[in-house]
């Protein structure tokens, strides 16, 4: 079945015949000038388009980078510093690159919080949600196999561990860990793989899975701070009343974040590129060897909370379960909430409260899974306490924190325990 737009006739005879053949304008003003969104929208929606601008930021800098990088063992680590010491301007691509990976998780995690603060996965909007969690998903790998290949030791012996947790698997394990790895340890197979999958295979899927998000999106309509749904209340030419073009209104606004994150950024990558060992590891600029172990094995800060998980259960196979399942209860959001209400505007305490607790245990995690706490809690609690055992069981608390926030929606909503405020109408007018 064909797509159907409002036609455009171009006045150019050459821009009417492609027309006339691929509505690309035709298409393009579908879900710019056409498409209206709320005109409450706040700052929280700006990360969207923030992650959309980071995204061709890592596709234009890896596509640099790939020109002069060696997938091998033996050249990886060599090509890198070349990137790094003798490639014009290359010392800048790298850590637009690298520091453009700190960012996109940054605006994607902030995104996701902005859909569980208004309930951007609520009807009519699970598919939306779902597109993205499968986006996330994604990233992570996207993330983990282009973190492998500088080959510094925190990429070798990261590989090695992160691998490793699938022959926790049982009777297939040990055998998927060789054929991931290519080898018994990690090589010139694991970065021959590895490479390809984050130059070609990943890409490719993350950006299909970036345009259905954006698709389905603009299928149902943005969703607002309000929780009102616009095209409720249309106007006499059929527009909603309570929506504005997207462009020009929202398009230039999101021009003027875009430029001040883009300084933000440049600060970063100009004076501040590691960020202190978060976003580049020191142990990182040391070239990989098999016989020398890190004194601190840890994945970089995007990936530490679900680490933190596998640290502080004691079973191998039980905390690769819970590192997955707490990536999978987040796309079960749509069902497990049944609040009638989006918006925590007008939600009852309790979620305002269960929300607030699971950003917490969170961002606790993360900590937990660097090992930024560990100092503090030897500080809080002096000489003479097992610091090992108190964060240990701080991390349990905290996992049954997080697994708790999605068991205590379910039932806070699904039994009619919620009190929530009356929803207005319109955007922006009295509760009703």
């Amino acid at each position: 079945m064909a797509l159907h737009y409002e036609k455009i006739r171009p006045t150019n005879r050459v821009l009417a015949w492609i027309e006339d053949r691929i509505p690309l304008l035709s298409f393009t003003a579908a879900h710019t000038t056409d498409y209206y969104a709320p005109k409450n929208l706040n700052v929280w929606y700006y990360f969207g388009v923030l992650a959309g601008v980071v995204l061709v930021n890592q596709l234009v800098t890896g596509i640099f980078l790939t020109m002069h990088y060696t997938p091998s063992a033996a050249g990886a680590f060599d090509s890198v510093e070349h990137i790094m010491r003798d490639v014009e301007w290359g010392w800048l691509i790298r850590y637009m690159h690298s520091t453009g990976a700190s960012l996109f998780f940054i605006v994607v995690y902030l995104h996701m919080f902005r859909g569980l603060l208004y309930g951007s996965y609520k009807k009519p909007r699970e598919l939306v949600w779902i597109l993205g969690m499968l986006v996330y998903l994604v990233l992570m790998a996207e993330a983990f196999v282009g973190y492998v290949l500088p080959w510094g030791q925190m990429s070798f012996w990261g590989a090695k561990v992160i691998i490793s947790l699938f022959g926790a698997i049982p009777v297939v394990g040990q055998g998927l860990t060789e054929w991931i790895m290519g080898d018994y340890l990690p090589g010139d197979a694991t970065l021959n793989r590895f490479f390809a999958l984050h130059v070609i295979a990943l890409p490719l899927v993350l950006l299909l899975l970036v345009v259905l998000h954006v698709l389905a999106l603009h299928e149902v309509g943005s969703n607002n701070p309000d929780g009102v749904e616009i095209e409720d209340t249309p106007g006499a030419n059929g527009r909603p009343l309570d929506g504005i073009p997207f462009h020009p209104y929202y398009s230039f606004e999101d021009l003027l974040v875009t430029s001040v994150f883009l300084i933000i950024a440049a600060f970063v990558v100009f004076f501040a590129p590691t960020f202190g060992g978060w976003f580049l590891e020191h142990d990182n600029f040391v070239e990989a060897n098999k016989l020398v172990t890190p004194e601190h094995i840890k994945p970089v800060w995007y990936f530490t909370p679900f680490y933190a998980m596998l640290r502080v259960v004691p079973h191998k196979l039980l905390g690769v379960v819970t590192m997955f399942a707490a990536i999978g209860a987040l796309f079960l959001m749509p069902w497990l909430d049944r609040g009638k209400v989006k918006s925590i505007r007008y939600r009852g305490l309790g979620y305002k409260v269960a929300l607030g607790m699971f950003a917490v245990a969170f961002v606790l995690l993360g900590a937990i899974g660097a090992g930024a706490a560990t100092p503090a809690i030897a500080a809080v609690l002096g000489q003479g306490v097992n610091v090992a055992a108190v964060e240990n069981g701080l991390g349990r608390v905290l996992v049954a924190a997080y697994f708790g926030f999605f068991g205590f929606l379910w039932v806070y909503t699904a039994f009619g325990i919620e009190r929530t405020r009356p929803v207005p109408t319109r955007v922006g007018s009295p509760h009703t």
